[in-house]
This record gives structure tokens, sequence and C-alpha cells, in this order.
């Protein structure tokens, strides 16, 4: 029974790997590296239902730390995903996150890519 369940999970692999015809090189070759990584990916999905959110608001929602809250957003900031926006309330600075037009492409497309990898997957 082992034996028939590591086949048919490296049989699985192999089609996932492959994609179904008429896809180039497979849906799990093509995800999109830098949304994939669960934080990044957390921080554009709340972005997506969010106008805009602050620092403080992205961090108490994702329950991440301070330093990898500021990587993971300099990377989307970098990828041209996000906007950021430094300002002060009185005395205290604040930064806020928006989602642009390429940051909203980017998820659909990786959404579309998981999509297809779960009906591969159940279809296999």
């Amino acid at each position: 029974m082992a034996a028939r369940t590591g086949a048919f999970r490296a049989a699985r692999e192999e089609k996932i790997k492959r994609g179904s015809p008429g896809q180039r090189g497979g849906e799990a070759a093509n995800l999109d590296r830098i949304i994939h990584e669960r934080t990044r990916l957390a921080i554009v999905s709340a972005l997506a239902v969010n106008s805009a959110l602050t620092f403080n608001e992205l961090k108490g929602l994702l329950k991440v730390s301070d330093g990898n809250l500021s990587v993971h957003a300099r990377k989307l900031e970098d990828a041209g995903y996000i906007a950021c926006t430094k300002s002060f309330a009185g005395r205290l600075p604040r930064t806020e996150y928006r989602l642009l037009a390429a940051g909203r492409r980017a998820l659909e497309k990786y959404l579309d890519h998981m999509e297809a990898l779960i009906r591969a997957t159940r279809e296999g």
C-alpha cells in the first residue's frame, strides 16, 4: 500500500511539473516567487481587501515582527507591487501601504496559478 501511495504521489508531482497540455513549463514553475512567500502573500492579500493599511495595522494583522514586516514590505515595494507613504501624525511617524495595479495583477495571476495546481492535483 505504501509503495502504491508513493508511486501515486510521484506521478501527481510529475503531472504538476509538466502541466496540462498547452501550458508552458507547468504551473508550479510559473509561480511568482515574490508573492509565493507566506508573509509577502499575506501583505498583498491584506492590501487587496483594504484601500491602505498602516505599518502597525499590517503588523497586528499578520502577527510579525517590525523587522520581518519591513524586509518583506521592501521586497514588494522594490518589485513595484505596493507603495509606501511615510508621513507624520502629529509627532509620530506614520507609514502607510497601498497595493498598486501591478501588485493586484500579480496577485490575480498567482491565484490563477494556485487554482490550476489545485485542479491538477484533484484530477490526478
